[in-house]
C-alpha cells in the first residue's frame, strides 16, 4: 500500500499530464470533422476565399466614382451593358466610364467594377438606361475576392476543436479530407457488490448503478467514445480480468468506486496486478474527490474516481477531461468557461485544500456579477448537481469567503 493517500495539490496532478500524448491521427472525411482536432494546424488556402469578387446585394455593379455627387434630386445616368447571371463569370464585361450592369446577389463583379447600388436606390428609365439616387464608395455592397481568406494565409488556429464555421472554411477553399487526433476510447467499470443496473429492480440492500450513465455522458461531452463493461462485483480476479481487457480495448480506464480505504476496496491492488502499470497518484488536496487515483501503463491511462457521484463527476470536470483533451490533441486543460461572481453567502472552507463547491447563480438588482448561492448536499447525493450552475473555487490556502466576496466559478457545459 506505498503512496496510497499521500496527497498531492491538484497543480502537481496536472503535471504528471506530460507522461501522456496525444494520439495518432486519422484521415476522415471534413463533414465528419465537428468536434475533431486537425493534426497539422498548418494548413492554409490553396486559393481565395471568396475566389472572385462577388454582389452582397442585388442591383447594379457600378464604378464608384460614376456615383459620386448623385441624389434624388440630380441622379447619374449609367447606360446598362448587360446582366451577370448567377454563375457566369463577370468578367463578360468591362465597365467603362458611365456604365453598369445589373447584377443579383452573390454575382460575380465585372472587369473595372468596384462596387453595388442596392436596387432600392435605383430606376429604370429604359432598358439601356438606370438613374442611381445614391452615391457608393469603392467596395460598397463588394465582398472582395480573398477578403475572407487570401491565397497562402493560414486557416485555424492551433489545437481547436473544429467548429462548424471552421469546417464551413475548408469546405469554401475545397479541402475534403483532414488528418484529424483519433478520439479517446474510454472504458468505464462501476465497482460495488451494492450496484445493480439500471433497469434491474432493487432487491433489498442494493441500489442503481448512477455512475456509469453520467461518465459515459461526460465522456462523449468531452469528445471520447465511451464504453461501458458493466458492474464487477469486489472480486480481484475478476476485476483484474476485466480491467485489462479494457485497458486493451482503449485509451483511458475509469473504475469508479474501490478507491477509498476500505476492507474490500481493490483499485490500488488491481493496478498492482496489471502488467506494466505504473501508479503515479493516488490522493490530491481537493474537496470533493480526495481518494482520486491516476496510473498509467504507456500511453494509457487508468483512474480510480470516488464512488460517490457528486465526487465522481467533479473528479472528471477536474482531471478527467483535461487529460481527454490532451488525448485529442487539445491543451491539457478542464475547457470550461470560467465566470466571476459574487458570494451569497459565507461559505466556510479549510485551509490546506482547493474546495469545489456547487453552486447556482441567479442575477440580481444590485450586484453587477451573477451571485453564487451554495447548492449543499453529501457527495453521494446527485441532486446538488442537477441545481448548481458551476463549481466555485476555494484555494487551498484560503479559510472560506464571505458573504460579497468575489470568486471564480466554472460553468459547467
Amino acid at each position: 500500500m506505498k503512496g496510497f493517500f499521500q496527497l498531492i495539490s491538484s497543480a502537481e496532478f496536472y503535471r504528471l499530464f506530460s507522461r501522456f500524448s496525444a494520439l495518432p491521427g486519422e484521415n476522415i472525411a471534413d463533414v465528419k470533422g465537428l468536434g475533431r482536432v486537425v493534426v497539422d494546424n498548418s494548413l492554409t488556402a490553396d486559393e481565395p476565399l471568396p475566389p472572385f469578387s462577388r454582389s452582397t446585394m442585388d442591383g447594379f455593379a457600378v464604378r464608384a466614382r460614376d456615383t459620386f455627387g448623385c441624389s434624388e434630386s440630380e441622379p447619374a445616368l449609367l447606360q446598362i451593358i448587360g446582366e451577370i447571371a448567377m454563375g457566369c463569370p463577370g468578367t463578360e464585361f468591362t465597365l467603362g466610364p458611365g456604365q453598369a450592369v445589373h447584377i443579383w446577389t452573390g454575382g460575380e463583379l465585372p472587369v473595372k467594377g468596384d462596387s453595388v447600388v442596392m436596387v432600392e436606390y435605383t430606376h429604370l428609365l429604359d432598358e439601356q438606361t438606370v438613374e442611381i439616387f445614391r452615391p457608393v464608395a469603392p467596395g460598397e455592397n463588394v465582398i472582395r475576392a480573398g477578403e475572407d481568406f487570401a491565397k497562402g494565409a493560414d486557416i485555424l488556429p492551433e489545437k481547436r476543436m473544429l467548429r462548424p464555421q471552421d469546417l464551413g472554411v475548408l469546405a469554401g477553399i475545397g479541402i475534403t479530407r483532414l488528418q484529424v487526433h483519433k478520439r479517446p476510447k474510454v472504458g468505464i467499470i462501476s465497482t460495488g457488490d451494492e450496484l445493480v443496473p439500471p433497469n434491474q429492480p432493487l432487491a433489498p440492500g442494493k441500489i442503481r448503478d448512477i455512475n456509469s450513465t453520467t461518465l459515459a455522458a461526460l465522456v462523449t461531452e468531452a469528445g471520447g467514445i465511451a464504453r461501458s463493461y458493466g458492474i464487477i462485483e469486489d472480486n480481484l480476479k475478476k476485476m483484474l480480468a476485466v480491467c485489462e481487457q479494457a485497458l486493451a480495448e482503449n485509451d483511458m480506464l475509469l473504475l469508479s468506486g474501490g478507491s477509498s480505504v476500505g476492507r474490500r476496496d481493490f483499485t490500488l491492488q488491481v493496478l498492482e496486478g496489471l502488467p506494466g502499470s505504473e501508479l503515479l497518484a493516488h490522493g490530491v488536496a481537493v474537496r470533493p474527490g480526495k481518494p482520486t487515483l491516476l496510473a498509467a501503463r504507456d500511453n494509457k491511462s487508468i483512474f480510480g474516481l470516488p464512488g460517490h457521484v457528486a465526487s465522481a463527476m467533479v473528479v472528471f470536470y477536474l482531471f478527467v477531461r483535461p487529460l481527454l483533451r490532451l488525448y485529442s490533441g487539445l491543451p491539457a486543460t478542464h475547457g470550461l468557461s470560467e465566470i466571476q461572481v459574487t458570494c451569497g453567502e459565507q461559505i466556510p472552507s479549510s485551509i490546506g485544500r482547493e474546495e469545489f463547491v456547487r453552486v447556482r447563480l441567479e442575477k440580481t438588482a444590485g450586484h453587477a456579477l451573477p451571485v453564487a448561492t451554495p447548492v449543499y448536499g453529501k457527495s453521494g447525493l446527485i441532486r446538488p448537481l442537477v441545481e448548481a450552475d458551476g463549481l466555485l473555487v476555494i484555494g487551498r490556502d484560503v479559510e472560506g469567503l464571505d458573504k460579497y466576496d468575489t470568486a471564480r466559478v466554472l460553468l459547467f457545459p
